[in-house]
């Protein structure tokens, strides 16, 4: 327990902002979509009787649609629905006064936003018919299904940028050049689609090779930075420094600073599309690629490798790790991941923009050094560098539900990542342990 308190330690910190900004975006909430459907059906059983005939009303939209296919398959032989409207009040008030003409209407169901209708209340000839809506309840808006998914589809990008800068910085480096090489790979990708693979008639195995290729460029700059850094015994920070405006200037060059958007829908697959249940496909990808970056850091050769070069470079020259190869090899692991989330960003917006990643380094370096990850290298735990992340993103989303400005959410992120970095001094220089102050709280 110790160890696991010193390693991911800012776990707690994360429950910390979740309770937090689950109290602050406490909440009525009412039931839309199926679920409100499935409430709504419910209630219908139990309040009323099989020879009512009940009209449903619902705005015209995705989701009243799904609750209103959900409310008749609820219904379905338990109950009469002689009616279904979709469409705006004047629209609703047409139908049912043709019905109330030809027929009798017992009972209105409706989505919580038509309950709210003036019409059904002031309409003397709807003014007697009961009217019944989801029952609404109290629940934190922060920890919604859907804003919950959004949080973990938004950071995900951020999060696999953040798995080569943590091998990076582990090996007491930088990288400064991820967010141009994120856009210089989502500009790569949609040119060649555009370019050489058809364009929005690409077949799938074209879209694939195309975006293979960006990402081989990307991870060809991260191993010349590599280069750079082993060959010359230039610092990465200048390297990085160099290559992120060489990337940008190669991204604005090729795509003419124009976004290119003439990709198939297929190309959105891996961005907005979905293989296990709601789960993005984007958000499953970012989970394998933490397992496989732990397991490589924590029972490969490669890895201790990686924190020997990072604790003491000298000593683990001397004791026959091959340095260079080692480093170089991080820098291409790191513009190869770059490079994926340049691809990701890409199929997520469906289309390449030099103008992707700005300011995404200072996010991914906020994220690794958050979760734990020393700058001084030697130290760091993958999974906390995911911890990290997932901290930043729900700072901001928290910020965001609670209605606190972009420019103050900057000076907030400034502090948390300063914070971070003066626990990590601290706990170099043991003037704070605490894995030791745990074990003795619950010793």
């Amino acid at each position: 327990m110790k160890r696991f308190f010193a390693d991911y330690g800012m776990i707690f910190a994360l429950l910390v902002l979740g309770v937090l900004f689950s109290w602050l975006t406490w909440d009525e909430q009412h039931p839309t979509g199926a679920s409100g459907g499935r409430q709504l059906g419910k209630m219908i059983v139990k309040q009323t009787t099989q020879q009512q005939r009940i009209v449903v009303l619902a705005r015209d939209g995705a989701e009243d649609r799904a609750f209103t296919e959900e409310l008749a398959a609820q219904l379905a032989g338990k109950r009469e629905i002689v009616a279904i409207i979709h469409g705006s009040p004047q629209d609703a008030r047409k139908r049912i006064d043709r019905m109330l003409t030809e027929g009798s209407v017992d009972l209105l169901a409706c989505t919580p936003a038509v309950s709210t209708w003036p019409m059904l209340s002031s309409l003397p000839q709807l003014s007697e018919i009961p009217v019944l809506s989801p029952e609404p309840y109290h629940w934190p808006n922060f920890l919604k299904a859907d804003n919950l998914l959004n949080v973990a589809n938004q950071i995900v990008v951020i999060a696999v940028l953040a798995i080569g800068m943590t091998l990076v910085i582990i090996t007491a480096g930088i990288d400064l050049s991820v967010g141009s090489l994120l856009a210089l790979a989502a500009v790569a990708s949609t040119w060649l689609i555009r370019d050489a693979a058809g364009g929005e008639a690409a077949g799938t195995l074209g879209v694939v090779l195309c975006c293979l290729a960006a990402i081989a460029l990307a991870a060809a700059v991260g191993l010349f930075s590599g280069a750079m850094v082993t060959g010359f015994n230039i610092p990465p920070f200048i390297v990085t420094l160099a290559m992120m405006l060489v990337a940008s200037g190669l991204a604005y060059t090729m795509a003419g600073g124009q976004s290119i958007y003439q990709v198939p829908d297929s190309f959105a697959w891996l961005g907005r599309g979905t293989a296990l249940g709601s789960i993005p496909n984007s958000v499953v990808l970012m989970i394998l690629l933490y397992i496989i970056a732990h397991v490589m850091m924590s029972k490969t050769v490669l890895g201790r490798y990686i924190y020997a070069i990072g604790g003491n470079l000298e000593a683990a020259r001397l004791s026959g790790v091959p340095v260079k190869r080692v480093i170089l090899l991080v820098y291409l692991l790191n513009g190869a991941l770059a490079g994926l989330g340049g691809i990701i960003t890409a199929s997520q917006l469906k289309s390449g923009a030099p103008t992707y990643g700005i300011m995404y380094e200072l996010y991914v370096i906020a994220a690794v050094v958050v979760g734990g990850t020393s700058l001084m290298g030697g130290q760091g735990k993958i999974f906390g560098t995911l911890i990290g992340a997932f901290i930043i993103a729900v700072i901001q989303n928290g910020m965001n539900l609670t209605g606190v400005g972009s420019y103050m959410q900057k000076v907030v992120l400034g502090f948390v990542i300063l914070a971070a970095v003066l626990l990590d001094t601290l706990k170099r220089r043991g003037t704070l342990n605490l894995g030791k102050l745990f074990a003795s709280k619950t010793a």
